[in-house]
């Protein structure tokens, strides 16, 4: 609790603690897993297909409460 106070008080940006959190040795290793850009139009679309699944299945594993989800009103 007391950490939280001194990070409330410090003002950082979230990239700043994220950048404060990792370690070097991390943030190397987290540069270097990003693959090359696709070189054809083709591989790009398959690309971002992939991230688009990739994400899309990480989401669907984590929980949301049912508070969290919006009301959703459709009107014509």
């Amino acid at each position: 609790m007391e950490l939280w106070r001194k990070l409330e008080s410090m003002k950082l940006t979230r990239r700043a603690l994220a950048g404060a959190i990792l370690s070097p040795a991390a943030a190397a290793a987290l540069a270097q897993t990003q693959p090359a850009p696709p070189s054809t139009p083709d591989e790009e679309l398959k690309a971002a297909r992939d991230r688009n699944r990739s994400i899309t299945e990480t989401l669907a594993k984590l929980p949301v409460p049912i508070e969290t989800e919006p009301a959703l009103q459709f009107k014509a």
